[in-house]
């Protein structure tokens, strides 16, 4: 069996290439190709070289794996893709209880919720974040620029930001095309798995393969510094929904949150800055656009 390994040099906090070069010893094989995902410009051009009996295998974290789905969404991919998740998250391979092995995904690369971002469209395979997440990657992307040894703390930029650094905006949701007016949004996330952020569970009951394709947008609202912080370590366990008075959950088709000031978005943890909106659509809503095309 041959295998073309796409790693992430900057995954796992650096270690991206080194876990791919531990695959080769797990794995029965004829022959490995390792390539460095950072590298790859032009995907159709790439996937020509490569034999259609090769098996590819994309090494890296979420935001790796982000990188290919987004970068490949326009390509028909013929060959045989997997996933093996050994990012600082992980929390597809989490979602889908599968955590500790090689993933196929050509099943789920066609059937994401769409994010639509100062006119961008990106395919979501989690979550969208709007808010301390996003501002927590922003942070963490600034600490990986400067190449820091030490670890990455997610919880740790959380609550110093939410102690000194990053202030709530207020908010309008529209699901649907429904209304929702909250003030003092601290997280704001849409949701197409349970997890993100690295084991956070802002909407525990958000199902990615649900039978109607809907997406959950979580807002955190209403409260001062001090209780945002209390709360915000049972976001982990998806404790948090018991706090009603603060917190919400609604479940929809299509999602549009807007801030009255701009903050940083993040979107399976690869970050844009300055956004004062997000709308998120669903693989059924991004599929019905699609066949009124096709009909039109």
């Amino acid at each position: 069996m041959n295998y073309c390994i796409l790693y992430n040099p900057f995954a796992n906090n650096g270690q991206g290439k080194e876990t791919a070069e531990y695959l080769p010893v797990i794995l029965p094989y004829e022959k490995i190709q390792l390539e460095d995902i950072t590298l790859v410009k032009d995907y159709k051009e790439f996937f020509t070289g490569i034999p259609l009996d090769t098996i590819i295998i994309v090494c890296g974290g979420d935001g790796t794996l982000n990188r290919f789905i987004n970068a490949t969404k326009k390509i028909r991919i013929k060959h045989s893709v997997f996933y093996y998740p050994c990012g600082s998250g992980n929390d597809f391979a989490r979602d889908i209880g599968q955590s500790d092995s090689l993933i196929p995904i050509n099943d789920y690369i066609p059937y994401l919720p769409v994010a639509i971002v100062n006119g961008q469209q990106y395919s979501v395979l989690n979550g969208v974040g709007f808010g301390v997440d996003g501002y927590c990657c922003e942070v963490s992307d600034k600490m990986r620029q400067k190449k820091l040894k030490k670890p990455i703390n997610y919880t740790s930029i959380a609550i110093k930001g939410l102690l000194f650094h990053y202030k709530p905006t207020n908010a309008v949701v529209t699901v649907d095309g429904k209304e929702y007016y909250y003030k003092k949004v601290w997280i704001a996330p849409t949701m197409n798995g349970r997890y993100y952020g690295g084991g956070m569970m802002p909407s525990p009951k958000q199902n990615r393969n649900n039978t109607q394709n809907k997406i959950s947008v979580m807002v955190f609202h209403g409260c001062g510094k001090l209780k945002t912080l209390s709360i915000f370590p049972s976001l982990f366990k998806g404790e948090h929904v018991k706090k009603k008075k603060n917190v919400e959950i609604l479940f929809g088709h299509t999602v549009t949150v807007k801030f009255d000031q701009a903050r940083t978005v993040q979107i399976d943890g690869e970050v844009i800055a300055n956004v004062t909106e997000y709308t998120v659509k669903s693989a059924f809503m991004t599929s019905q656009e699609k066949r009124q095309k096709r009909i039109g």
